[in-house]
This record gives C-alpha cells, structure tokens and sequence, in this order.
C-alpha cells in the first residue's frame, strides 16, 4: 500500500475537528521508541530491550510525554547476538532479576496501549517517533513480522526522526549533545538503557515541536 493510500485512509471519516492531537498530525499519534538489540541487522539479531512513550496533548496543544511502557526481551530463537552489542549496552542475558518476556508479549502489551491512547485522541495510526527511526522501525518490523502479529497500530513505513529534528533545531544529531543543546538533562551514565533514551527521545520530541508552536508554525486545532 502508498503513502498516499494511507493518508486516504486517515483523512476519511476524521475526527480531527474534535481532537487537538488529530489535528496535529493528521490522524497520527506519535509515539516514541527504543530498542536496544544484538546487532545492526534487524532480521536475524536479536531484539533485547524495547520501550514506547506514548505522547499526549494538553488543552492548549502542547505536546508531553504520557506514559512509558518498558520490556526486558527474550531473544527469538536462534538469534545472533554479538559480543559488542552487549557491551555496548551493558546488558546481562542471565542476570536473575532481568524478568525477560517474549517479543509477542512485549508487542502485545504495547499495541494494546497504544490502541487505546489512539481511541481516546481520536487518532487513527500511530506513527513511530525515534532517534535515527528506520533502527528502531525496522526492528519493531521484523519482530511483528516474525510472530505474525496481527492490529500492528503502527505505520509500516512512516516516521519522525528526532536525529533529523534536532539537527534542524539545534545543530545537533546526537541524541546526549541535542538533549543538553535543549536544556535536558541527560546522564550518560544512564544510556542505551531503552526506557531511558525513549525518554529522553521523547522529551527532545515535545520540546521542538512545541518551540515550533511557540515561534508560531503551529496554532490552529482545525486546520
């Protein structure tokens, strides 16, 4: 299916007139995510961490993180996992607190919010939002892909780039140096955790769209 086919379907049937966050994006609801994995190659390694912030509107359409959904992943069945990638990211396979949980019941858990948060913003498909989202957007692709999962809320194809947004904001593409050219905290110390840069994401998210607003490149609900 084209984008052009989606966007069809997203514009028929809107609520956007009665939804601030339809409005904004045309019947998407951005959400953030991160995945920390085994390698580069999204077919065959192994998907290890996954988190999603869902992102919300207040009543005078600026943007804020809403809620974080986080999973500790099983590796699929016969994954590749390089050494480097581990400990790239520090995480331990067998440690006894790591409570991993299969990939379909990570997606399921997570799409099951997402459905919901996309009823009651009147939205009709989620759009990925990530640093450098073709990664993540791949990942999250094969993953559904391998365990034939069915009401995927995601886009297929389309993303926003927080890399590429604050490369235009801030003249910044990686994510720590854009989060402190934005005023966010960001500990090092603390990253390539998935919960914590899906935060991070999605606060550097929030924060340019709604300086966009505030210069004035956004303000009306129903257009």
């Amino acid at each position: 299916m084209s984008e052009d086919q989606f966007d069809e379907d997203l514009d028929s049937g809107s609520n956007a007139s009665r939804h601030p966050m339809a409005a904004r994006f045309r019947g998407y609801l951005p959400v953030v995510v991160d995945v920390e994995t085994g390698g580069f190659n999204s077919a065959t390694d192994a998907l290890l961490e996954i988190a999603a912030t869902i992102i919300g509107m207040d009543e005078t359409g600026f943007l804020y993180p809403e809620h974080t959904l986080f999973f500790r992943v099983e590796p699929f069945e016969g994954a590749n996992i390089e050494a480097a990638a581990l400990e790239f990211t520090g995480i331990k396979l067998d440690h006894p607190l790591r409570m991993a949980v299969s990939e379909e019941s990570a997606l399921t858990e997570i799409f099951r919010s997402i459905r919901k948060s996309l009823k009651s913003n009147g939205c009709k498909r989620a759009v990925l939002v990530g640093h450098n989202a073709s990664f993540d957007l791949g990942f999250l692709n094969a993953a559904v892909a391998r365990n034939d999962l069915k009401r995927n809320p995601f886009h297929p194809f389309s993303s926003f780039d927080t890399a590429t947004l604050a490369g235009l904001a801030y003249g910044q593409t990686v994510l720590a140096k854009a989060c402190q050219a934005a005023d966010i905290d960001f500990d090092g110390r603390e990253a390539h955790s998935a919960r914590y840069d899906t935060e991070k994401t999605a606060e550097l998210f929030c924060g340019i769209v709604n300086r966009w607003k505030e210069m004035g490149g956004w303000e009306d609900f129903d257009r």
